[in-house]
């Protein structure tokens, strides 16, 4: 999909505190649960990949109970590759304390190159 495809879908935000920024930071991107039912996916092993070749796998039921986002924006602008962009998967940190582990930590992927569902 192209970001324009993506974000189609419809934007909803987010502002929570991560271990790589200083300070709380607003990403806006589509959640993950939205772009899956897009997609005709239910369940299965999310893979992602991401420009460095840094790849983690995680239970597709993970990633949408925790509310996971398929950012495309940090504080009103698109990301770039220098600053975890285009795509960056995060997690609302802030609001679940149950989240701040390094399982999930691991999982916020940035400069997604490519999502596989198997």
């Amino acid at each position: 999909m192209t970001m324009d495809e993506i974000e189609a879908l419809g934007l909803e935000s987010m502002t929570t505190v991560t271990p790589w920024h200083d300070g709380p930071v607003t990403f806006e991107g589509v959640p993950f649960a939205r772009l899956m039912a897009h997609a005709g996916v239910k369940d299965g092993t999310v893979e992602v990949m991401a420009l460095n070749s840094y790849f983690v796998q995680m239970p597709f039921d993970d990633v949408v109970q925790a509310k996971g986002l398929l950012a495309t924006r940090q504080n009103g602008k698109h990301m770039p590759v220098a600053d975890k962009g285009p795509l960056f998967l995060i997690f609302p940190f802030s609001d679940r304390p149950d989240l701040k582990t390094e399982s999930y930590y691991s999982r916020a992927v940035w400069q997604i190159r490519q999502i596989t569902i198997r």
